[in-house]
């Protein structure tokens, strides 16, 4: 048989890969604990359950859905984005669902990019920031993020020929994997930019409304100018603890969300009404939920960057995202790392280099796990350590 290249010119997605290596190690009898994939350990709100239990219980609303979404769930991502960041959006022109975060990243790439353009991603980063526009013909140049520039792209060093090539954007803050967050010019740059260059500008905002200690991460449709020039990219996954519905919405410029549509139109057949209804639930009666989840988060945040330390490994506390980006020993590679605590500590992180080449000398640790098998990993990494110390 043949098939398509465009497979062959991407890596194996990286959570696939840790789903398949601590499924082995289960099948083996081995007690594995995973740190390695962001998916949150606590239930959905009790009012989304309860108004999605409700609307399923509809039968009209298992007919075909409308790609353009319904006016409720419109209406209340424009109120949500008032609220939350200041921010006007039009519900009939600038909101549109979207099957997720991931999703909305990628297929974003197939509106924007063809055979030629550039695609600007920040590395270490979101993987379908790159796999998106490889498969839709389009070239990646690689904005790194590191350490000694707060993990915030150096737009001064990116040639002029890429600029010229360039047709989109990626920004995403707070950062996966990073844990960092937006300086306060930082959206504003990218606008002046995105003018300046006639490229388009997509800020994925799937970790807003984590965040800790007061902090609260800005909008990037709230900075003036946005809109001329691009959208964001927002999912109930991570502050909502829905993952698996696959909830999110693109706003902002509504030519791109108009775009955005007709590719959606041929694509797929829009989302579930009665998901769309539980997400405005979401965002009224559980609109506090993700300040719930922050604390808790914060605490485990806590617990592990001073699990951590104990053993000599320096990772400095996020100020939003439910990621620690840890700095491996100094003996090790990423992946040499990453395979020490699977192996001596049937623990799972997540090697750097997969976000990104600049994310070599790191592992994320997600904290997505309940805080006694947090503890049980810190401790099991420090016994692996001390294991290879003395051998």
């Amino acid at each position: 048989m043949k098939f398509a290249r465009r497979l062959d010119l991407v890596p194996p997605y990286l959570f696939a890969e840790l789903e398949r290596k601590i499924e082995d190690k289960r099948k083996a009898g081995v007690d594995v604990i995973s740190l390695g994939i962001g998916d949150p350990d606590l239930p959905a709100p009790g009012a989304v359950v309860e108004e999605m239990q409700r609307q399923v219980a509809r039968p009209e609303t298992h007919r075909y859905p409308s790609n353009r979404g319904l006016a409720p769930f419109r209406e209340a991502v424009a109120g949500f984005y008032a609220e939350r960041f200041g921010a006007t959006l039009d519900p009939e022109t600038e909101i549109l669902p979207v099957l997720g975060g991931k999703e909305g990243v990628a297929h974003l790439a197939l509106v924007c990019l063809e055979e030629g353009d550039v695609c600007l991603a920040p590395e270490p980063g979101y993987p379908p920031f790159t796999s998106g526009p490889v498969f839709a013909g389009a070239d990646v140049h690689y904005l790194s993020l590191r350490e000694e520039h707060g993990f915030t792209p150096d737009f001064d060093a990116v040639p002029a020929a890429m600029w010229n090539r360039a047709n989109l954007l990626f920004l995403n803050y707070p950062n996966n994997p990073t844990g960092a967050v937006a300086p306060d010019d930082l959206f504003a740059r990218a606008v002046e930019l995105a003018r300046e260059h006639q490229l388009i500008v997509v800020h994925d905002s799937s970790y807003s409304e984590i965040a800790f200690e007061g902090y609260r991460p800005p909008g990037f449709l709230a900075t003036p100018g946005a809109k001329e020039v691009g959208v964001e990219v927002f999912s109930l996954s991570k502050g909502w603890n829905m993952t698996g519905w696959r909830v999110g919405w693109l706003a902002g410029n509504a030519e791109v969300v108009e775009r955005y549509r007709q590719l959606k139109t041929n694509l797929d057949s829009g989302m579930f009404d009665a998901l769309q209804l539980a997400a405005v639930a979401a965002l009224t009666a559980a609109r506090d939920f993700p300040a719930e989840m922050s604390e808790i988060y914060r605490r485990r945040r806590d617990l592990m960057i001073e699990a951590l330390a104990a053993i000599g490994l320096r990772a400095s506390p996020p100020k939003a995202t439910p990621y620690v980006w840890v700095r491996v020993p100094d003996a090790y590679s990423s992946a040499g790392f990453t395979e020490l605590v699977l192996e001596e500590a049937a623990v799972v992180v997540s090697p750097g280099p997969s976000f990104g080449p600049s994310g070599e000398g790191y592992v994320r640790i997600s904290l997505t796990v309940a805080d006694e098998h947090l503890e049980e990993a810190a401790r099991r990494i420090a016994s692996s350590l001390r294991v290879e110390a003395t051998a």
